[in-house]
């Protein structure tokens, strides 16, 4: 081979190769860019994203034994088997209790329930039912508060009734429905209350607010000795909030969803009751819209479920439709 081609190849080689160094150069920072997007984008989604658990209604008890188709004995394996099911189904930002917690309202059963939600994974919260406080006796509010911030920094707050962040656009509050200065199983928030809730509602204008009680704001079915007094008040005062408002309530043991234009709410069943289970939700907020996803996790002592519902008249009642067990529902935002 002369020179003239021995150059002419060598000048070739060096351009193509040239070419092919900065084709990759190319290829790498692409791919950086695209990863980086789709990061973003996934970033986003999660942050968008709040996923709860809600367990009501666990009557926890170690001295209690069945009666009828109110499975006290089997509490403590119950409320075992819901804290395995949260831990082992994926991420959660939080798990609320909305109420008894205890089926009497003694210190060390309240001590023992702790022992057992201390277990999960994920951070929880919990609010008083008419089951957990004493109006004579020494498991006052004040004590069940100090109880849970003795094993839970998150609930070392001031008062029965309190709200916090999870991440950025979502608002929690969980409200003090119960009354302790009678025995009764109704339930009402006090005009000091009200009036804190209010300000929260105006203090957190863009948010979607989760709101946590006992003591249902909208009756999954009517019986009057157990609604909330001023739940017409309180349901009126919530609709003043411009974007989704989405209520997390107990105390009926009842699985019903009901909607009332930008307000959700959601009634939890028991766990010592058929259908003897918990609800996951799942909240995707965007730009115009909030998307909310509801779902029955019922227990997997399946021997228990179903000696509680053939010893239960009206099962059928308690279990819901199943648009009240499992469904997604589209909410808009005003602003």
């Amino acid at each position: 081979m002369n020179y003239y081609k021995y150059n002419k190849i060598m000048k070739r080689y060096k351009k193509e190769k040239r070419e092919s160094f900065f084709s990759k150069i190319v290829n790498f920072v692409l791919t950086i860019i695209i990863a980086c997007a789709i990061g973003s984008q996934v970033c986003t989604a999660a942050n968008n994203n709040l996923r709860i658990a809600q367990v009501s209604d666990a009557h926890f008890t170690t001295t209690e034994g069945n009666t009828s188709y109110h499975f006290l004995r089997n509490s403590p394996e119950l409320l075992d088997d819901v804290i395995f099911q949260i831990n082992t189904s994926g991420s959660y930002d939080f798990v609320i209790f909305t109420g008894d917690l205890i089926h009497r309202p003694k210190v060390r059963e309240m001590e023992k329930f702790l022992s057992h939600a201390n277990n999960l994974i994920y951070p929880w919260y919990a609010i008083c039912g008419n089951h957990d406080i004493a109006i004579d006796g020494p498991l006052t509010k004040a004590k069940f508060m100090q109880l849970l911030a003795n094993v839970n920094e998150n609930m070392n707050k001031k008062n029965t009734y309190y709200a916090f962040t999870p991440k950025k656009g979502f608002r929690v509050i969980c409200l003090d429905s119960i009354i302790d200065y009678k025995l009764t199983s109704n339930g009402e928030i006090s005009n000091e209350e009200f009036l804190w809730l209010k300000d929260e509602l105006d203090r957190h204008p863009k948010d979607v607010i989760v709101v946590c009680t006992h003591v249902p704001i909208a009756e999954p079915y009517s019986s009057p000795c157990h609604k909330m007094l001023n739940d017409y008040e309180v349901r009126k005062l919530l609709k003043t909030h411009k974007n989704p408002v989405i209520v997390l309530q107990g105390h009926y043991h009842g699985a019903k969803i009901k909607q009332d234009d930008n307000t959700l709410f959601i009634s939890c069943p028991s766990l010592i009751t058929y259908p003897n289970a918990f609800r996951v939700i799942n909240i995707n907020s965007h730009k115009n819209r909030v998307l909310v996803d509801v779902y029955l996790k019922e227990t997997r002592l399946k021997d228990i479920q179903t000696r509680s519902k053939i010893r239960l008249f009206g099962a059928d009642k308690l279990y819901g439709d199943e648009n009240d067990r499992n469904v997604s529902i589209e909410l808009g935002r005003k602003f």
